[in-house]
């Protein structure tokens, strides 16, 4: 039997698609549903952007003064963190304990208030239940893929964990449609039988932001949207990425129809190779974080920063930037304190 792939496991894949998808998508929809990727998003934000901290080479009193507001944004907190406790040497499929599970909240609990999983398989399902006892709220995804027994205990497990009340927001799936794992009819079928079980608990669904353009039945089954918002994997330059940011959540927020939007997904990775214009560094990786986390604080939006640890298991399938998203490294050490 096939084991879950994570999200990002098929990223880079994915990436080298982007040109031909949007082809397929402006051939299929009116005006600029699917946009033209790689910097030609609308340049209108949803609020206000705070100031951009300039890309430039360091001076020491500059590293200290970016330092400074880092571990500031973290003792004040963030709203949320995308969230897998694997160690060096496991990946999707590896059988995670409790031990290691709460361990690893335990870092972090001090400076979110919610996190995000992705499975309710393989000990994942043991998530949602420690971080409630830790204080924090939760967004509990149910992986789906092409394998069926697997969506079947995914969606069994996520309605659970839901009754018992250690899920305040249901992801059912993520990226499904991106990777074209389920059609659009077996995808809604899933999302109707999780909120017909779960009266009262938000259900969503998780996707890149232009995708709920193009599947308005997902966006209408939904009662909150959870976009995917990336700058980085759309080759923009960290000078822009905040209004590149600002754009993709602009473009769900307008067919939303009034229900809320998560941004349920972003981040900049601190090493490894550029991707178009995006260059990954620690200075860019720490002004992403400053500019995104402020200007959601300040407009009210609801934003979970990928990811809290490094993950090295992703170099195999992302490149050298795979194994670099995280706000703690790999051994669990915050970063650039």
């Amino acid at each position: 039997m096939s084991k879950p792939v994570h999200p990002f496991q098929l990223r880079s894949a994915l990436s080298a698609q982007v040109p031909a998808r949007v082809d397929r998508a402006s051939a299929s929809s009116s005006g600029a549903a699917a946009g033209a990727l790689f910097g030609t998003l609308a340049d209108e934000p949803s609020a206000e952007a705070v100031p951009l901290i300039p890309l430039m080479p360091l001076s020491s009193p500059e590293q200290a003064a970016l330092l400074d507001a880092w571990q500031a944004r973290l003792a004040s907190g963030l709203h949320g963190l995308c969230f897998s406790p694997y160690l060096d040497g496991q990946g999707p499929g590896s059988q995670l304990g409790e031990a290691q599970i709460r361990a690893r909240l335990a870092s972090i609990s001090p400076h979110t208030r919610w996190v995000r999983s992705f499975s309710c398989t393989d000990g994942n399902e043991l998530i949602p239940r420690i971080a409630k006892e830790l204080g924090l709220r939760t967004l509990v995804g149910a992986w789906l893929g092409t394998d069926a027994d697997i969506n079947e205990r995914e969606i069994a497990a996520v309605i659970e964990l839901a009754l018992a009340g250690h899920a305040d927001i249901v992801a059912v799936g993520n990226e499904v449609l991106l990777r074209e794992d389920l059609s659009e009819d077996e995808l809604l079928a899933f999302i109707h039988r999780v909120k017909a079980a779960l009266p009262g608990v938000q259900v969503g669904y998780v996707d890149a932001y232009y995708l709920f353009e193009l599947y308005p039945r997902v966006t209408a089954a939904c009662d909150v949207l959870l976009a995917n918002c990336y700058p980085f994997w759309e080759g923009c330059a960290q000078e822009q990425a905040l209004g590149h940011m600002q754009a993709m959540y602009s473009r769900t927020l307008a067919v939303a129809g009034g229900k809320p939007v998560l941004i349920s997904e972003t981040g900049w990775p601190h090493i490894g190779s550029a991707f178009g214009a995006a260059l990954p560094s620690e200075a860019a990786a720490i002004r992403y974080f400053l500019d995104s986390c402020e200007w959601a604080e300040q407009a009210q939006i609801p934003l979970f920063y990928f990811s809290a640890f490094d993950e090295s298991w992703k170099v195999g399938s992302e490149g050298d930037v795979g194994a670099y998203w995280g706000v703690w490294d790999a051994l669990g050490q915050l970063k650039y304190s």
